[in-house]
């Protein structure tokens, strides 16, 4: 999400709604290959009263300067030139497009002295204004000669500021004007979150104000804002790049999604495909292809991240397998997919890779057509599965697939993918696929250089020295507030009910030993006041859960800092509450993304005058080894004992991207002695906190021997580090390297995971900012291949020199796994408490005895297929879906005076909810009322399976005084009959493929009427008898399992299901009718006390 280009019709179209002082605006008709040319008159009859001027509407700058503007011309004109140009392919720099929008506007006759140039962008402390006076195609180099005003975050400009700062250069006579128009155009363009609007020229004339040319940009985070303010159809693909309906696929899977998925299509035609888990790994992937010189082959980019479920995966992977295998390589050198990925710090990898597993396998030909190979690397929760369900499929599918853990560098596999490295003939990953944190040996001396030799016992040495730099002993001469965020004291407030979070930071705690958990309570305004019980190591405890954000800073007066998971909507609200305490709290950390930058700048602004720090937005957080850590930082506890993160290192890290800063902590812990802080400060183009904010902290902090810096493309604060380096206000070694250099490569703009990750000028390029730091003496890699090598030269280097003396290593003290965790990863196991065979809402989709709900509705199965699939764990033939709903609509209801109905309406009537009155009808049913279908069943199947006639089996009933169930009623007869059996009876004739029982029941009908006419097949006999039919002739079931079926009463099960619509339909009755409590009258009441009359 980011800031995303408008075609200039809609940008004017918004002008024209909220702007009444810009003429022109309302006065647009969009042309495309689907205009009907003969219609266009009379939809816009102003075509026909003046001249007008032509031009295509596709993103495309300096459309004057490259001849395509068409002005003074009449409709006919305007339509043969579009006609001459629609279509057509055009050239602009490296960028080839086709022509196939184009915006019709009025003609405006003026002069060049009434051109002028307006702009408005957005900057990291508000919004910029340029102004000068002159305007149009020759404008030249407005930067260094317009004239600026530069407004603060939430105000607005005076009219006297205008016209002081921009309007030097204007007429007196249209000052006044041009003044107005600017401060309507800014509070426009503030409110409507536009972050970029260009007007050139803006023409003056006749005491009225045109916007000639207009370019603009939409924060599209406002979009829940602001839709119905923008009415924007779409926000397009950049000039000479194809827009694909998969494109848009995936959008909306986006939107629709809490997690992150994009999809840019750069060459379909490619042989490199990627499907990578991360922003920040995305652009690192692309980089690592393109300079191993795949620039060309690169077909996609794109991302997924932020959890998504496997269901979101599939569909995801789907796409994108869709579009490899659309057709085989020119070259016939079969095609490559890298699946890759940092290590994730809260993303389930198992899960997600069973999401594309799933894709994999439907796409199994298409791939061995297409002669693909697939290389996988991740790391993060659960990844040993994952990696474990990754290579199976590979050995399933017989495609060529070689899969990776965190034991490799993670752009590895591209060299792999490209024929540039061999694959390591380890290809079964074998320490990965085993690798067991719980159980498992941790390697603790293959990083560190060992210590000087000492007298001391050794273990004792370590221990001591561990917990010195744990509790910082020795450093009292220092000032820590100059550059402590946090410390092994700081505990914290979470904004948001995440107990998988807080679960982590306890275990992080304990890990570092610390003495008490650095949670003190969660806040969470959705419930009230409350305890939940989570784990501090082994000791169970209780985490206060507080509805008001004040009582709980009240509670707990030693909280310094907050975090907040709060939703993208609420995250402004909710943060600048807490910027009003600001006395107690120092650090605020931002997780969400997609915060309207607008409000970011002003969290930003509100922060600084409190003097409280941010992390964030869009942020995973940050982690101070043996101290503390933010949220989900550093994943799960394997990856923190991995990384050695409950113990500091020498080296100190700042990134954007959260992902790749876990990827960080593994790279460092690897190279050397680990980690002391890292933070990320989040991708958002202008996050709370800057790389320097943090270096600053680095810098001064004596602890901290070498500094890392992990910046991108987009934005200029790299150039600040440039700039301190070389006045040396930066004395420390910085390994540095910029994501994004593969922008170089691409002939069109492309929009990478991070809202800020994209360059608006040559300075802004990953390149140029790697050149720049290099030049100035920053440890710059070749290529993010070989920021791990570069990393571990620098600190060589300082051990070389003593400035990173090695201390010895000790194991981290064992921390519990919760159980579920420890199941999931196949750790333990545990016998169940009970067994469910019907129903399954595990997964990504509930299933209905295994069949999806999607495919439920899809299908139609109705009601009849649903009980056919909970009651009998089966699809059945569709008559007898139907027959299976004929008989609850026959059973709904028998009106009220039945006794299940009598008691829901007396229970109605005395002020009882819908349940209780429904469960005293219910009750009520049993062998006298409705419960006679089970038993009706088992007589009629007893006597037909023995073989006894209808009379043998009338006979053997009377003569054992039992009634035969299934027979008699109280109104119906022979000669008023039950209309419900005979329309169940006619659908079975029609439909089953026979009816033995049925027609069994009628002969003993036929023997009971013969005595009295009311002594019928009723219609529980009806059901009973036709439902054994079902059961024996549907080929459904064998003949023990229908047996089994009647006794256990599943065909009483029918009457119960159908009797409550009537009951319910009997309670909502009593309470629309505000019924009183029922008393029964006396009259209808035979007292018979002993003695009385």
């Amino acid at each position: 999400m980011a800031p995303r280009a408008l075609r200039e019709a809609d940008g004017k179209s918004i002008l024209a709604r909220h702007l009444s002082t810009a003429k022109s605006c309302n006065k647009v008709c969009t042309v495309t290959k689907d205009t009907d040319f003969n219609q266009l008159a009379t939809q816009h009859p102003w075509l026909l009263e003046q001249k007008l001027v032509v031009k295509p509407d596709q993103l495309i700058k300096r459309r004057g300067k490259l001849g395509l503007i068409k002005v003074n011309v009449g409709l006919d004109d305007a339509i043969a030139w579009i006609s001459e140009k629609m279509g057509k392919e055009i050239q602009i720099e490296q960028c080839t497009g086709e022509l196939n929008t184009f915006i019709i506007e009025p003609f405006v006759p003026h002069l060049p002295e009434d051109e002028y140039y307006v702009c408005i962008y957005s900057t990291k402390e508000g919004d910029t204004v340029y102004f000068y006076e002159q305007g149009g195609v020759d404008v030249g180099d407005v930067d260094s000669k317009a004239h600026k005003l530069d407004i603060l975050i939430g105000s607005y400009p005076t009219h006297e500021e205008i016209t002081t700062a921009l309007l030097r250069g204007v007429p007196e006579n249209r000052k006044q004007l041009v003044a107005d128009f600017i401060s309507s155009l800014f509070k426009v363009y503030s409110d409507l979150f536009f972050t970029y609007l260009e007007i050139n020229p803006l023409v003056v004339t006749n005491n009225t104000i045109y916007a000639l040319d207009m370019a603009a940009k939409l924060d599209d985070t406002a979009d829940y804002l602001c839709s119905d303010k923008w009415k924007v159809s779409e926000f397009p693909a950049p000039f000479g790049r194809k827009s694909w309906p998969e494109e848009e696929f995936i959008k909306d899977l986006d939107e629709k999604s809490g997690a992150s998925l994009k999809l840019t299509i750069l060459n379909p035609d490619g042989r490199i495909w990627l499907m990578v888990a991360g922003g920040g790994a995305s652009v690192v992937f692309s980089d690592t292809v393109c300079d191993l010189g795949g620039a060309d082959e690169i077909a996609n980019y794109g991302e997924y991240s932020g959890a998504p479920s496997e269901s979101q995966t599939y569909e995801y992977a789907k796409t994108i397998l869709g579009l490899m295998t659309r057709k085989p390589d020119e070259q016939g050198q079969g095609k490559c997919l890298i699946i890759g990925g940092g290590i994730a710090n809260f993303t389930n990898v198992a899960s997600t890779f069973k999401g594309i597993v799933r894709a994999l396998t439907d796409f199994k030909q298409q791939l061995i057509n297409n002669q693909v190979s697939i290389y996988v690397r991740r790391g993060g929760p659960n990844y040993q599965e994952g990696l474990k369900v990754m290579k199976n499929c590979g050995d399933m599918l017989g495609v060529p697939m070689h899969v990776f853990g965190p034991e490799i560098h993670m752009t590895a596999i591209v060299g792999m993918a490209l024929g540039k490295t061999p694959v390591p003939n380890r290809t079964d990953t074998e320490s990965s696929l085993k690798d067991n944190f719980l159980f498992g040996k941790h390697d603790i001396d293959r990083r560190t250089p060992q210590p000087p030799s000492s007298t001391e016992p050794a273990e004792k040495r370590a221990r001591n020295d561990l917990d010195k730099r744990i509790l910082g002993a020795g450093k009292e001469h220092y000032s820590p507030d100059q550059y402590n965020l946090y410390d092994k004291d700081t505990t914290c407030l979470v904004y948001g009910l995440q107990i998988k979070a807080v679960q982590g930071m306890l275990d992080f705690d304990c890990s570092c030993r610390r003495d008490k958990p650095s949670v003190a309570g969660i806040i969470n305004p959705f419930s009230a006041n409350h305890n939940i019980r989570l784990y501090f190591g082994h000791k169970e405890i209780n985490v206060p859960v507080y509805k008001n954000m004040a009582d709980a800073l009240k509670k707990h007066p030693d909280v310094s800092v907050l975090i907040s998971f709060a939703s993208l909507r609420s995250a402004y609200s909710s943060t600048m509450s807490m910027l009003s305490h600001s006395k107690q709290i120092k650090l605020i950390a931002i997780i969400a993304e997609g915060i309207p930058e607008n409000m970011t700048k002003k969290i930003n602004k509100l922060a600084v005058e409190k003097g409280v720090s941010i992390v964030g937005p869009a942020t995973v957080g940050g982690v101070k080894p043996g101290c503390f850590k933010i949220g989900n930082t550093g994943g799960m506890l394997d990856n923190i004992l991995k990384s050695k993160l409950y113990r500091p290192g020498s080296v100190a890290y700042v990134s954007r991207s959260g992902g790749m800063s876990n990827e960080l902590n593994n790279i460092v812990s690897i190279n050397t002695n680990g980690v002391y802080e890292g933070v990320a400060i989040g991708g958002d183009r202008y996050p709370g906190s800057s790389f320097m904010d943090h270096i600053k902290r680095y810098n001064a902090n004596p602890d901290v021997k070498m500094i890392i810096v992990l910046g991108e493309v987009g934005g200029v604060e790299e150039y600040d580090i440039v700039s301190a380096i070389k006045s040396g206000d930066i004395r420390k070694s910085v390994v540095a390297w910029c994501i994004g250099t593969c922008a170089d490569y691409f002939s069109t703009e492309v929009q990478f995971g991070h809202a800020g990750s994209n360059a608006n000028s040559k300075l802004e390029t990953a390149s140029a900012k790697n050149l720049a730091l290099r030049q100035v003496g920053a440890h710059v890699p070749d290529s993010f291949d070989d920021l791990g090598k570069t990393i571990r030269k620098v600190y060589e280097e300082l051990v070389e020199t003593g400035e990173i003396v090695p201390e010895p290593e000790m194991p981290p003290p064992q921390v519990p796994i919760d159980f579920k965790w420890a199941q999931e990863l196949g750790l333990v196991r545990k016998q169940t408490s009970f067994i469910s065979g019907i129903c399954d809402e595990r997964g990504e989709e509930l299933l209905y005895a295994g069949v999806p709900m999607s495919d439920v509705i899809k299908e139609n199965l109705g009601i009849g297929g649903v009980i056919s699939l909970l009651w009998f764990q089966r699809r059945m033939p569709d008559f007898a879906y139907k027959f299976i709903e004929l008989c609850l609509i026959v059973t709904a209801d028998h009106g009220p005076a039945v006794s299940g109905a009598h008691n829901t309406i007396v229970t109605a009537r005395a002020g009882k909810d819908l349940v209780s009155s429904l469960t005293s009808g219910l009750l009520t049913i049993g062998d006298r009322f409705g419960g006679a279908l089970d038993e009706s069943a088992r007589q009629f199947s007893n006597a037909y399976d023995k073989g006894e006639t209808p009379l043998e089996f009338v006979n053997e009933m009377k003569c054992s005084h039992k009634y035969i169930q299934g027979i008699g009623h109280r109104v119906k007869s022979l000669n008023n009959p039950d209309m419900r059996v005979s329309s169940l009876a006619d659908f079975a004739k029609a439909n089953f493929p026979a009816t033995p029982l049925f027609d069994y029941a009628r002969q003993v009908e036929k023997i009971t009427t013969s005595k009295k006419p009311n002594l019928i097949l009723n219609v529980d006999g009806c059901i009973a008898t036709l439902f054994v039919d079902l059961l024996y002739q549907s080929g459904s079931f064998s003949v023990e399992e229908a047996r089994d079926l009647i006794d256990i009463g599943c065909l009483n099960a029918l009457f119960v299901a159908g009797r409550s619509i009537g009951f319910i339909g009997h309670y909502l009755d009593q309470k629309r009718l505000k019924q009183g409590l029922y008393r029964h009258p006396w009259d209808d009441i035979a007292y018979m006390n002993p003695g009385g009359d």
